[in-house]
């Protein structure tokens, strides 16, 4: 039976992590409940097998709730590490020469495989390798075909595997693995409405991840490469969503860059029309605590000032104590910035100009007109999501309602800043539109009756990107008396 839930009142969205703590259909719906809107598999922990029936219980909660749910399968990546010790560790002392190279023999104080040929085709001379998320710090002094020869400029334990950071380098390296390939390819076939795509450095590394979907699901680029940042522009473009990864970031940059990277990226990606995340490290003490650091709890303020479109939940809700908990403080601490009178003011600190374009114009036309008649809600219908991506790119004070046919569409659009989505069928007539929307914003709670809402939409209908109809109703409560029931067998 379908568990009534009314709309986040919330604009910013909550991405969770689920993993160990988090994995039954019973913590995953607490923490739908507690406020996540999707849900992250994590695709480098565990077998394929192990994430099935993750999928299955996310996609459980539409019939539980009434609501499309969105997934966001997270690709690994290549991950670069150094070989084995004789000792399994040693001491890197700071001032002394360390050799990397490609001898598989076990290392020793002096010298470890680097199996990794990239690294010796791009290696230059001064450049810095970080060792251990960043603990340890070589530069590079030498670099031979098969040998790097480093000073050790900040020393400490190293052992087996331990993970390399290069971030003075651009690798001839694909963003896509084996594993990678393998992953993506189960994740689509599983129904996972979103591919993050790790160790991106160009926008050509998006080209082959974007082939591999076939248009079945969207495509976020990981922003966690000083590369990346030097190309951000075309990276965006070339994307349908971005992701601030701030962990590995804050490892390959000095940590006191990272905050306004931050801010420009969520201002390229909000001005460039995608949905960004703001991920890693946001309430990091509650893995371990129920309460988070008053830090913490600035930290996620300010994403949601900045006017994120989503705030991203890692090991909290993973693998953490305090899963639910976590959730429900990240939706308390949204809340209470979103109630913030000067948020409306805040959000908009990004310069947006539209394109010369009739969607992009009744967009800010659309949030203009609500504000101006003070009307409850914006609702619009949709075929391929576009229109929903220009209406919350200039972020309007009031929900935006999202009516389409294509579930697909639904449940992308779960990382939309202000959406609320409904799958529903599909209108062919301005009247059958004007009829629908009144009913579904007030099924839906978006509005009262009484109320204005602005409607927008495209004529011809079922035909993408032909928006170029505002109008506004008032609601009438007998509209929903008259047409109680769902709108179609397919409607959520």
């Amino acid at each position: 039976m379908t568990k009534a839930i009314s709309p986040r009142t919330r604009k910013v969205r909550i991405l969770a992590t689920l993993g160990p703590a988090s994995a039954s259909p019973e913590m995953i719906a607490k923490l739908f409940e507690a406020g996540a809107d999707a849900f992250r598999i994590n695709m480098s922990h565990g077998d394929q097998a192990s994430k099935v029936p993750l999928f299955e219980a996310i996609r459980g909660l539409e019939k539980k709730f009434g609501r499309p749910t969105t997934i966001l399968a997270d690709l690994q990546g290549p991950k670069l590490r150094v070989g084995k010790f004789a000792d399994g560790k040693v001491q890197l002392v700071t001032g002394h020469e360390f050799i990397l190279d490609r001898d598989k023999t076990p290392g020793d104080a002096t010298r470890v495989e680097l199996p990794h040929r990239e690294i010796f085709e791009a290696a230059h001379e001064n450049a810095r390798l970080l060792l251990d998320d960043g603990k340890l710090v070589l530069r590079v002094l030498s670099v031979a075909p098969d040998r790097l020869t480093t000073i050790v400029e900040v020393g400490g334990p190293l052992s087996n595997n331990k993970g390399l950071n290069v971030p003075d380098m651009v690798l001839p390296l694909a963003a896509l693995t084996e594993k990678d390939r393998s992953d993506l390819a189960f994740a689509v076939e599983q129904g996972a409405d979103w591919i993050a795509l790790s160790f991106v450095q160009r926008p050509e590394d998006l080209m082959e991840a974007r082939r591999l979907i076939g248009g079945k699901a969207a495509l976020l680029a990981k922003i966690e490469k000083p590369s990346a940042i030097a190309r951000l522009d075309e990276i965006v473009e070339q994307c349908d969503g971005v992701m601030v990864a701030r962990g590995d970031l804050g490892v390959e940059l000095p940590p006191q860059t990272v905050p306004p990277l931050q801010k420009r990226i969520v201002e390229t990606a909000r001005r460039m029309g995608r949905p960004v995340i703001v991920a890693t490290q946001m309430l990091e003490s509650m893995i371990e605590s129920p309460s988070p650091t008053r830090a913490e709890v600035s930290d996620v303020a300010t994403a949601v000032y900045d006017g994120a479109d989503a705030i991203m939940l890692s090991a909290e809700s993973a693998a953490g104590k305090w899963p639910v908990e976590s959730v429900a403080m990240m939706n308390s601490i949204a809340d209470a910035v979103e109630r913030d009178p000067a948020h409306g003011d805040r959000v908009h600190f990004t310069v947006l100009r539209p394109d010369p374009t009739t969607a992009d114009a009744l967009a800010e036309a659309a949030k203009n007109i609500a504000k101006t008649v003070s009307a409850s809600g914006i609702a619009c219908f949709t075929s391929s999501g576009s229109t929903a991506r220009r209406i919350a790119r200039e972020r309007p004070a009031v929900p935006i309602l999202v009516l389409t046919p294509h579930i697909d569409t639904a449940r992308r659009l779960g990382l939309l800043w202000g959406v609320h989505a409904v799958h529903t069928r599909d209108v062919d007539s301005f009247e059958e539109m004007v009829a629908k929307s009144k009913r579904m914003a007030l099924r839906h709670h978006i509005a009262a009756s009484g109320d204005r809402v602005v409607l927008c939409a495209g004529v011809p209908f079922k035909t993408p990107g032909s928006t170029n109809v505002l109008h506004v109703v008032t609601l009438v409560g007998d509209e929903l008396k008259n047409h109680p029931g769902k709108e179609g067998p397919d409607a959520i």
